[in-house]
């Protein structure tokens, strides 16, 4: 490369320059002003055939790995062995040796050891320091020519930087000039990948071994700057916007610049080419994983992006430096919350953090506990946990908890949250009134240890739980961090961080729009007049008081209190909005690729949307195959919006002939027969698989294509399918929940600009202000004193029973006292006194749970909330059910 060029000089040479600040020592690997490399020994190498520079590594190797005296003792015979294990790998794919270099770099190799010294053991020889990252020896060589096999050097590709420790090859940079538009790091990119031989191209374009060790690219056109691997695609590489743990002030003032004229190529440079960075990016950030992409599963490579490695990095820093409760006389102070936005990667933030702690002398001997109802994570963390020789022990019933818990020593404990109650005793209730007894086993006093740690999936959703409340009670002197998407500060919700602590670090809706990690959600209402009946708060009521309902107790308590006009307006609503569906879905989602997910109000409704479906499938299609030749041909501008939706159809005839519609609900023990493919587990896992497929080119498979997945409450939590981009929301889901919900269709995919939430329960008021928290400067909210809060406990459960006290009655978890507390009721004014104790009680209950203040409290609140659920359903009250 020419140095007066514009590439050299605006990116490659400010680079260049940055590095060596970092402590890189920079080689330049071309004669100046020589368009190609020619002389392989200006790179330390005897020809362009070789990767590694095997000098150098030989030389460090037999530095860095010293006998008990501290003196060097490897001969070239056991080195050359070393090495040999580092680089003839005998893999089939370049998939299949990068993993395998990279474990072997992670833990080194055996070499034969001395007679006379550790009784002759073979000895693991470690090819990085990665305690002491001063130590290695760090080269960034320009202008890295590297032949491609089978050409006699006629054929070579020649990567503007690349970054070795030891020797060996960790970082391919590839710069291009800048331009006005994304061509050139486009070009950089497509750059990468054809040096790494990821194109798919009939003969060689380059030469896999450069990437045998590698751990990331690098594409950069100096304003712009991207991180990946070398099995990324252009769509898969981030941008690194903190320089965490500088920042960008002092970034700015190293380079006498204003903060705002900073480029990405300075920041990503600053945030993960810094050697001692690097290092630690390679040894706790870097995972193997399945992925779907274009509807098949793949294993890739995948790096950190900023936000995951500056919450693992803080977290670790906390969990170091924060004080335990004997420490502190009160608290634990080592935890805290990490808010991460849905679809940012919280899943993969806690694989990173657990190898980081076991990557750490002080935290290494942690029991991590991790709370979460996702199978998925489970895998990822079981596949991290076998780098560092553990077998977790997994957990999905309550009495298996205990033994779990108690045993001493690190390990690592998933606890299946949505599982700890023995599915058996979750389906025993048959009556209504059974929603008033905490059912919820305590464990007590398990475990007393401090260097504890538990780790909560979805925060918000699981930290008010009489389960977590049982979890933190057996682990009292544990720390504690909850991982969650949603602003915390919604309606009727605790406060988070009197249970975990203070915020670790926060990654906005804004910030991931604006990275690309998630892409923005398109909002559309298509309520009709008089499609909402009275029934709605009826349901915001149960959603607020009942949130850990089964599915039988969450139906039975509805169809109790159904009303006429509901049942009776049921089907020809479904109907018509499965029509209405279809619709959209055919005109701006089908012919993109893209899949479908549809909230239905109930198990019941779910089911019938299917058939509905079915059948606004068939009118389609009939309509479609109608359709004459003079409308076929018409310019799209001139088409009504009735004919633009059958003229989409006809284009994909063969296809939507064959889409599938299908039901995934849980099991209860009254479903009725012809629900069991619906609810069967195995049949579901097979259903979600198809449905992360794309559409097959040949349709006369035996198995439908799926194209809709219709639900209530499954998958609107943790289930991740880039695939889907539309969510027909036909139910009421307020807050977190709401929140959750539609991050469905927010995730990445090719050729996906946005995501759809087409609303036909209303929910435009409750997505404002849950949305609202996001743009929320202070989401957490002003502090509360929870000493004047457990204080008010009592005597707000004292007004609540006084209340009935004084008309000779004490409320019981019987449906006979229930329904004497009921008729008392019927009186407007002591309902509303009612009314306006038990928000207070409900609302400070919420508010100390989980803490075991709240224990005494818990079987009254839930007696109470029946009551006046009971009550206001009876009376037709249509205030508003907020409890807080």
């Amino acid at each position: 490369m020419s140095e007066s060029g514009y590439e050299f000089v605006l990116v490659e040479q400010p680079l260049i320059a940055q590095l060596e600040s970092m402590g890189w020592q920079y080689v330049r690997g071309s004669a100046p002003d020589a368009a190609v490399p020619t002389d392989p020994k200006r790179s330390f190498r005897t020809s362009f055939a070789e990767v590694v520079l095997d000098s150098v590594l030989r030389r460090k190797v037999r530095q860095l790995n010293p006998d008990a005296n501290g003196d060097e003792w490897l001969d070239e015979r056991r080195i050359t062995h070393a090495v040999a294990e580092l680089t003839r790998l005998g893999a089939t794919s370049l998939l299949e040796a990068n993993t395998t270099a990279t474990e072997r770099l992670l833990k080194g190799v055996a070499v034969e050891g001395l007679a006379g010294w550790d009784s002759g053991r073979d000895q693991q020889i470690r090819f990085v320091d990665w305690a002491q990252p001063e130590r290695n020896e760090c080269l960034a060589i320009s202008q890295f020519r590297i032949d491609v096999p089978g050409t006699s050097g006629h054929q070579y590709v020649v990567p503007d930087i690349v970054l070795f420790v030891n020797g060996v090859p960790l970082v391919v940079i590839e710069c291009k000039k800048p331009t006005y538009h994304q061509g050139s790091l486009a070009e950089a990119i497509k750059q990468l990948r054809r040096c790494s031989n990821q194109r798919g191209a009939p003969t060689p374009e380059g030469n896999e071994r450069l990437f045998h060790t590698v751990q990331l690219t690098v594409a950069t056109c100096g304003d712009r700057a991207r991180l990946g691997t070398y099995t990324a695609h252009a769509e898969h590489y981030c941008v690194w916007r903190d320089p965490y743990p500088v920042t960008r002030e002092e970034l700015a003032s190293t380079f006498r610049k204003p903060v705002n004229a900073l480029t990405d190529q300075e920041v990503l440079a600053a945030g993960v080419l810094d050697p001692a960075r690097l290092l630690d990016i390679v040894k706790n950030f870097i995972v193997f994983m399945e992925v779907e992409t274009g509807g098949a599963s793949k294993r890739v490579k995948i790096g950190p992006r900023y936000q995951q490695y500056r919450a693992v990095s803080r977290a670790v820093e906390r969990l170091r430096t924060g004080k335990s409760r004997a420490e502190d006389g009160k608290e634990d102070r080592r935890g805290g919350i990490v808010w991460h936005t849905q679809g940012s990667g919280k899943s993969l933030t806690m694989v990173f953090l657990v190898r980081k702690m076991r990557s750490t002398p002080d935290l290494s001997h942690f029991k991590v506990v991790l709370v979460t109802d996702r199978k998925q994570l489970q895998k990822q963390l079981s596949e991290t946990a076998t780098l560092t020789g553990e077998k977790p022990d997994i957990v999905n019933r309550s009495k298996a908890v205990p033994a779990a818990l108690a045993r001493k020593g690190a390990g690592l404990v998933f606890v299946m949250i949505h599982k700890q109650r023995d599915a058996k005793k979750a389906n025993e209730a048959e009556h209504t009134d059974a929603i008033a007894h905490d059912r919820a086993p305590g464990w007590g006093l398990l475990n007393e240890d401090t260097p504890i740690l538990i780790l909560v999936d979805e925060a918000h959703r699981s930290h008010g739980s009489k389960l977590h409340q049982n979890l933190m009670g057996s682990l009292p002197n544990a720390a504690r961090i909850g991982f969650t998407g949603t602003p915390l500060i919604m309606r009727a919700k605790n406060r988070t961080t009197d249970i975990f602590g203070d915020f670790i670090d926060k990654y906005r809706l804004a910030e991931a729009e604006e990275d690309g990690a998630i892409v923005p959600i398109v909002y559309e209402g298509r309520i009709a007049k008089g499609a909402i009946t009275d029934t709605d708060d009826l349901e915001d009521a149960f959603a607020e008081y009942f949130p850990e309902l089964s599915e039988d107790e969450y139906e039975q308590l509805q169809e109790r209190y159904a009303t006429t006009s509901d049942v009776l307006s049921a089907d020809s609503l479904i109907v018509k909005k499965a029509r209405d569906m279809l619709n959209h879905y055919v005109g701006n989602v089908l012919p993109n690729g893209f899949k479908a997910q549809a909230v239905a109000h109930s198990r019941r409704i779910a089911v019938r949307y299917r058939d509905a479906l079915l059948k606004a499938r068939a009118e389609l299609v009939a309509e479609a195959e109608r359709l004459p030749a003079s409308v076929l041909d018409k310019p799209a501008e001139q088409l009504t919006g009735k004919q633009a939706i059958l003229v989409a159809a006809h284009r994909q005839l063969e296809l939507l002939k064959v889409i599938d519609f299908v039901p995934v609900i849980s099991e209860g023990a009254n479903d009725d027969k012809e629900w069991a493919h619906w609810t069967d587990q195995t049949a579901q896992d097979r259903t979600l698989e198809r449905f992360r497929q794309s559409f097959p080119e040949d349709l006369a498979g035996d198995e439908q294509p799926v194209a809709f997945l219709i639900v209530r409450t499954m998958l609107l939590t943790g289930f991740d399918a880039p695939i889907e981009q539309v969510m027909y929301l036909d139910r009421r889901v307020r807050e977190a929940d709401l929140l959750q919900a539609i991050a469905r269709v927010n995730r990445t995919a090719d050729g996906k600009q946005a995501g759809f939430v087409v609303d036909y329960a209303g929910i435009s008021g409750h997505l404002q202000a849950a949305m609202a928290a996001y743009a929320a400067e202070d989401a957490e909210g002003a502090p509360i004193d929870f000493s004047v809060e457990i204080g008010k406990l009592e005597p707000r459960r004292d007004r609540l029973k006084l209340l009935f006290a004084e008309r000779s009655t004490t409320p019981a978890n019987t449906r006979e006292s229930i329904e004497v507390c009921v008729r008392l009721l019927e009186d407007d004014e002591l309902r509303a006194r009612f009314d306006s104790a038990l928000r207070k009680f409900l609302s400070t209950v919420d508010l100390v749970m989980p803490r075991q203040e709240a224990k005494p409290f818990l079987a009254d609140a839930r007696l109470y909330a029946v009551i006046g659920t009971w009550a206001r359903a009876r009376y037709q009250d249509t205030g508003d059910f907020d409890a807080s």
